[in-house]
């Protein structure tokens, strides 16, 4: 009897304990889930004040250091198989202290020297490289020493929100005006940063807004090409639109407009390469004479937002940010990852979110799309390499302007849609229909502007473009 008393109280005991550390088990859960909602109530702390002037991202850094840490890791240099930047050492020098560059596409592919003979991306062009780089890549590129570049260049390689406040003397409109019209290297000695979290962000509330007044305009001139006029882009977009329309203040294509170099974005007509290029027809711009057949050629820059706007992931809603600065979970809070950066470099969080396929099976999709696209993209650049060359010799051989007139304009497009998809930075995969239907057209307009040279093609009218000052563009960093 005593042996069995003692058992149950053996097991009394046994029971009590569990029950204790159980207790202690589920108030410590319950503290920590209240911890973590505490935590997500208050996404940071407040450690120094932000103000619509604060232009140091490290400054916002101390109130937001998961961004921030995020942010700087723009610095890595990582390759993908048709992209992407491979650092190679150089020794630096008294006009360019840099120590490593990436590679360069001009000397990879010469055809593209012929494809800008005369324009100052012919002497050098290198493959693009993290948001960290914008800034002295542009800096010190050779085409700096090419072509005189206005200040407006800078619209889209720095953190120019507070200069443009400061040149207007707050207002950002007239400082965007008197920027555009001022020196590249008179801009260069008031910026400080590359892009930085003022340029995307409300210092107050951390909203998203729009802080380019090229981008204002330009999305209002495509909004209202679509029958809805007069569109403020930071009072009627919806957040995830501003997750697009943040990275498309620079993402796009471009021109310098007038005397005054106004930075324009040529939407007025649409967003397709070859409703831009109608709009430059119309309004008779061009960047720059061929050196070697004399056509009025365009430059296009670097149309990320226009391709993707073309494609599924737009069509589906999904956003830039979605892609390449996915969301990720850090204890938690839920961040927005600021190392912008391919989505193949970041599969799991910014494809398998919505792809339920191996790693390996999404980077092969890709990679396929990206091959095909580079296959049509070489037979363009063929096709406009054998007119540039039907051109030069018709040139020396003494046909005058008139008789190559049609020709010339057929080179003007077919490089100018080639270029569309030769800039645009995704090799294809933001749109691959889009862009199969763009180098299609380059490919046939190159034809044509051959069999036009050697009198086979009916004189059909081509648009003549009329003279007017040539663009100072040499050009951003990467395009």
């Amino acid at each position: 009897m005593t042996e069995k008393k003692a058992s149950t109280a053996r097991t009394i005991l046994v029971t009590a304990a569990i029950a204790a550390f159980a207790a202690v088990g589920v108030t410590a859960l319950l503290v920590n889930i209240m911890e973590h909602k505490q935590e997500a109530r208050n996404p940071f702390f407040r450690v120094v004040e932000l103000t619509d002037d604060t232009e140091d991202p490290a400054v916002w850094g101390k109130n937001f250091p998961v961004q921030f840490d995020s942010y700087k890791r723009t610095v890595d240099m990582v390759r993908t198989k048709f992209g992407g930047s491979e650092a190679f050492p150089r020794t630096p020098t008294e006009k360019d202290p840099r120590t490593q560059v990436t590679t360069s596409k001009i000397e990879d592919d010469p055809r593209l020297k012929r494809m800008w003979a005369g324009y100052a991306f012919a002497v050098d062009f290198r493959e693009e490289r993290g948001h960290a780089y914008m800034l002295d890549d542009q800096t010190f590129t050779e085409r700096q020493q090419v072509v005189k570049q206005p200040g407006t260049c800078m619209n889209c390689h720095a953190s120019t929100y507070v200069t443009m406040k400061t040149l207007g003397e707050g207002d950002v409109e007239k400082g965007f005006e008197r920027m555009n019209q001022m020196s590249y290297l008179e801009v260069r000695n008031l910026v400080k940063h590359p892009v930085a979290c003022i340029d995307c962000h409300d210092s107050q509330s951390m909203a998203l807004r729009i802080t380019r007044p090229a981008f204002v305009e330009g999305i209002r001139a495509y909004k209202s090409s679509q029958g809805v006029a007069a569109y403020d882009v930071n009072t009627q977009a919806t957040r995830q639109e501003m997750r697009t329309y943040v990275c498309a203040q620079c993402h796009v294509e471009y021109y310098f407009k007038g005397a005054e170099k106004r930075l324009t974005f040529p939407w007025h007509k649409g967003l397709k390469a070859d409703q831009v290029l109608e709009y430059y027809d119309e309004v008779g711009f061009k960047d720059w004479t061929h050196a070697e057949t004399g056509s009025s050629n365009l430059k296009a820059q670097h149309p990320e937002f226009e391709t993707y706007s073309q494609g599924i992931h737009a069509r589906s809603g999904v956003a830039c940010a979605d892609c390449h600065m996915p969301y990720t979970k850090v204890g938690a809070m839920k961040v927005s990852d600021h190392h912008v950066r391919s989505p193949l470099l970041n599969i799991n969080k910014a494809c398998q979110t919505c792809h339920r396929w191996p790693e390996e099976e999404l980077k092969a999709r890709v990679e396929t799309i990206q091959t095909r696209h580079t296959e049509m993209r070489d037979l363009a650049m063929d096709a406009l390499v054998s007119l540039i060359d039907d051109l030069k010799a018709a040139k020396e051989a003494g046909k005058s302007d008139d008789e190559m007139a049609v020709a010339r304009n057929f080179q003007r497009r077919a490089s100018f849609l080639l270029d569309f998809a030769e800039a645009e930075n995704s090799s294809g995969f933001h749109a691959p229909q889009e862009g199969a239907r763009i180098l299609a057209q380059s490919i046939d307009a190159s034809r044509k502007g051959q069999l036009a040279i050697r009198g086979a093609l009916p004189a059909a009218p081509a648009k003549a473009v009329r003279k007017s000052p040539e663009s100072a563009l040499g050009g951003g960093a990467a395009g």
